[in-house]
């Protein structure tokens, strides 16, 4: 939706069209007609507020400081000094604000209008993944081969960047999955050797999930490891019900994560 909206807002655009394997399983079950829509109505609120001139990509930062600080309560200043450090754009405010940009970059517009506050193009963040220059020598695939993917279907973003450190780290690849509702489709598009599982998720619950995943031929046999912040009998009896093959505690120990991992992996290829 925000690249959508983006794309509504720029007065030119060039298309690219890349070939990527790693992309196009990830964007599944989309519906083009609910973003377009969503996009425009966040567009219509855009201009409704006045700041049709303004990315939401842009970045506050105090400009008068001393002028600013008389013009607000010290609380308020605060406030505005601690988030307004020119590193954050108006979306990573709103999110952080837990209000919506619009609301956010009216709530800012006065101190911009008056020269106290600018907005500040900042550089994008770095790509996840770094493709080497061309002429590059590549190294052998045989003396860094990456281990086998391990998914983690879990609402907490902190979770799921937890289990990716714990995993990278050891060699294996990562999948991350905050959305229950496509946690299946998406799952089948990367088939993981291993699922870390969530148990409790809005609108979907990994007993739910799990459930379903063992009715699927292909993830039959597949480790289904649940994730828990309430580790009781009753929870563990339940989630061996529905096919689990282990359960564990959050936070999780490094240690019992990639012991899980081997041992799980190890029974499967035996079996």
């Amino acid at each position: 939706i925000e690249v959508l909206f983006d794309i509504t807002q720029s007065m030119e655009v060039t298309c690219d069209l890349r070939q990527d394997n790693l992309l196009s399983t990830r964007l599944v079950l989309i519906d083009a007609d609910q973003l377009i829509n969503e996009a425009q109505k966040q567009w219509q609120a855009w201009q409704g507020a006045k700041v049709a001139d303004r990315s939401p990509n842009s970045a506050p930062i105090i400009r008068q400081a001393d002028e600013l600080q008389q013009r607000t309560s010290p609380q308020v200043y605060q406030t505005l000094k601690q988030l307004l450090d020119g590193n954050q754009t108006l979306r990573d405010l709103s999110i952080r604000m837990k209000r919506d940009v619009v609301t956010v970059t009216s709530s800012l517009l006065p101190y911009v209008q008056m020269g106290l506050v600018e907005l500040i193009t900042i550089e994008d963040l770095s790509p996840p993944v770094s493709l080497p220059p061309s002429g590059t020598p590549t190294v052998s695939t045989s003396e860094v081969s990456p281990g086998p993917l391990v998914a983690c279907v879990d609402d907490s973003p902190l979770m799921c960047q937890t289990l990716e450190k714990i995993l990278v780290g050891a060699n294996y690849q990562f999948l991350g999955i905050n959305d229950p509702l496509r946690a299946i489709s998406i799952l089948l598009a990367r088939k993981p050797a291993v699922i870390f599982l969530d148990l409790v998720m809005p609108n979907a619950n990994g007993y739910e999930i799990c459930g379903q995943l063992r009715k699927l031929s292909f993830f039959r046999h597949t480790p289904i490891i649940i994730l828990t912040g309430n580790d009781g009998i009753v929870d563990r009896v339940r989630a061996k019900m529905v096919g689990s093959t282990d359960f564990m505690s959050k936070p999780v120990n490094p240690d019992l994560v990639l012991g899980a991992i081997r041992k799980h992996l190890k029974e499967e290829s035996v079996a």
